[in-house]
């Protein structure tokens, strides 16, 4: 294996020691996510929080006030949840943070045991679905032959319901346990799925429902009423997300118009009569309650910004966590009476607060109207000379970035960076067809609209191409890598985190759902389609690559796996390109606070270097 150049990591980021402890609080002032809970036992929660330096699972008696830490491992815990009765907490055990493994079950409030494998029988793979009813439990496993869903009843030996070889997953149990929903892509793209309902009893299905070519569908939940056969799905049969109520059973459905301008979900009142509705428009979000019977939509006050999740809980209290781009997260309850209060504050200092953004609405020639929104921030007291600005690219790429608030952001404006986010094509929130745009020419497609932005920058005077960074982890790692080989005058440098950079070996060496993906984004595998790999890696235009580079890759990740990466540094490494190289014992990204802050630090003075402040 070939040597490269180690990320050069500082001891202390600024000269100035307030703003070096206020990027290290942004970081480690502890967090929690929205507490979950047992379906019938809803005083006892699980949640998930950095309150140790590394991100796990607590539990919380809301009855006691008691909180555990329930996982404790190198590399953090994230996926868990709660049985039906709330005895047991249910984790995912993988290793080292390769996202393959098997559940495991301990009890809730500690007995001394050991973590158990929650249902012997089942093969370990990529979680593809749990679903946990007082009897029945369903659990979804994905693996390179495909995916594999299986039911227990009472406890006895799991039996097979489904397999096949093309992606697809567990996604709803009903709640008097007898029907199972499950989204699969047997017609061959796993981006727009289909839905069928089997008979718990006899695996017998029920009912299918396909809406055709390029238009997927998302099962929900099941109502949360005994013998209620209705199924909340989304559709996108109008060009953006919306909401549809299936009986299943008679085989009848209600498309919902709700009259909201961007796209929506939702949660269930308890007992089936009303909907938690989050909608999200121009990167923020809005909660409301739908009432069925009367069609009545009503406003729920909360904060701008962006709500994370939301739920109702049995005295219909609403759960939910929220952040803005100034302020940091906060999980919240809004009562049945209109009350709103903070509801969880984890241990510590809370982070301190940064700038907010703004929006930005770039014209294209794509189509009438339309415009790329970008989100825009500047670090605090900057003057109107053109700043130093760091383009960072968000992942997925069916994501967006939002008014949330980012440790991440922050730390770069406190560096004195302005900091721009794109929700180019291929972004969520922005309907059906600028998600999907980039089939058939992923990349290159997103970079255009990235182009466009950065023209605009320039030209308002906000920065230099001498001035701009680009960044990204994974899609949006991808995206930089691929931006400073087609694009390689705009650049001054380049921060990729667990990029694809050699997409034909990472197709070979990824997990297959992320294959089962490509598939359908690129139009086939790259034997199928071998032009539209070539045309769409970084590794094709790596000899054009001007700016030095970051990379950032972990040893254990299955979706940007290291081989590909190591190919695209030996081409840099013969061409004699400046590069440095982090690399990190875990999968795609770190659940470790501390190695957090020495990522970050490594890319922000690596990005000083590149624009000549350090």
């Amino acid at each position: 294996m070939s040597t490269y150049p180690d990320a050069k990591i500082p001891e202390e980021l600024f000269d100035d020691a307030e703003l070096e402890r206020r990027w290290r609080a942004r970081f480690s002032a502890p967090r929690v996510s929205l507490p979950d809970w047992a379906r019938d036992a809803p005083a006892r929660s699980l949640y998930v929080s950095n309150s140790s330096g590394t991100w796990e699972l607590y539990a919380w008696d809301r009855d006691s006030g008691e909180h555990r830490q329930v996982t404790d491992r190198p590399n953090g815990t994230f996926h868990g949840t709660l049985s039906a009765d709330g005895t047991r907490v249910w984790w995912f055990d993988d290793t080292d943070g390769d996202e393959f493994g098997k559940w495991v079950s301990e009890d809730f409030t500690y007995g001394g045991e050991k973590p158990a494998e929650a249902v012997p029988g089942t093969h370990a793979g990529y979680p593809a679905g749990l679903a946990l009813g007082p009897t029945v439990t369903g659990i979804g496993m994905s693996t390179d032959d495909g995916v594999t869903i299986w039911v227990s009843k009472h406890g006895a030996s799991p039996e097979v319901v489904y397999e096949h070889e093309q992606d697809g997953g567990l996604s709803a149990l009903s709640w008097d346990e007898s029907l199972l929903v499950l989204s699969h892509s047997e017609h061959g793209d796993s981006r727009h799925p289909a839905l069928r309902v089997l008979r718990v009893s006899d695996a017998a299905t029920v009912a299918e429902k396909y809406d055709g070519p390029g238009k997927g569908l998302d099962a929900l939940d099941f109502a949360p009423v005994s013998g209620d056969p209705r199924l909340l799905v989304l559709h996108e049969r109008h060009g953006r997300e919306e909401l549809l109520i299936w009986d299943v059973l008679a085989d009848t459905e209600q498309e919902l118009d709700l009259g909201l301008p961007g796209e929506v979900s939702a949660d269930w009142y308890p007992d089936g009569s009303a909907l938690l509705i989050a909608h999200t428009h121009r990167a923020r979000t809005t909660m409301h309650r739908y009432d069925l019977a009367s069609g009545e939509l009503t406003d729920l006050s909360t904060p701008a910004g962006t709500v994370g999740n939301a739920s109702v809980r049995p005295d219909r209290s609403v759960e939910y966590s929220w952040s803005s781009a100034a302020t940091p997260g906060l999980v919240r309850t809004l009562t049945a009476d209109g009350e709103d209060r903070v509801l969880l504050t984890p241990p510590g200092e809370r982070a301190p607060g940064s700038q907010p953004v703004g929006d930005v609405f770039v014209e294209v020639p794509y189509g009438p109207n339309e415009t790329v929104h970008a989100l825009v921030s500047r670090p605090e007291n900057s003057g109107d000379e053109p700043l130093p600005t760091v383009f960072n690219l968000h992942g997925g790429p069916h994501a967006a970035d939002e008014d949330r608030f980012s440790s991440y952001r922050a730390a770069w404006l406190d560096a004195g960076f302005a900091v721009v986010e794109i929700n180019y094509r291929g972004s969520t929130g922005y309907g059906s067809a600028w998600r999907d745009a980039i089939e058939g020419r992923p990349g290159l497609t997103e970079l255009a609209d990235v182009a466009r932005v950065h023209d605009w920058a320039v030209a308002e005077g906000l920065t230099t191409p001498a001035l701009s960074v680009v960044a990204g982890a994974s899609w949006g790692g991808y995206l930089t890598l691929l931006a400073l080989g087609t694009q390689p005058q705009r650049w001054a440098g380049g921060v990729a985190g667990v990029p694809v950079a050699d997409y034909v070996s990472a197709y070979a060496d990824e997990m297959e759902p992320l294959r089962a993906y490509d598939r359908a984004l690129f139009g086939g595998s790259p034997e199928d389609v071998p032009a539209v790999y070539r045309d769409c890696s970084p590794l094709t235009y790596v000899d054009e690559v001007r700016a030095p580079v970051l990379v950032l890759a972990g040893d254990n990740d299955p979706r940007c796996p290291l081989r590909q990466i190591l190919n695209y540094l030996d081409r840099l490494s013969a061409r004699q390109v400046p590069f440095e190289f982090y690399r990190y014992d875990a999968g795609h990204g770190s659940l470790v606070v501390a190695e957090t802050l020495r990522q970050v630090s490594a890319e922000i003075h690596f990005a000083q270097r590149a624009v000549g402040l350090a």
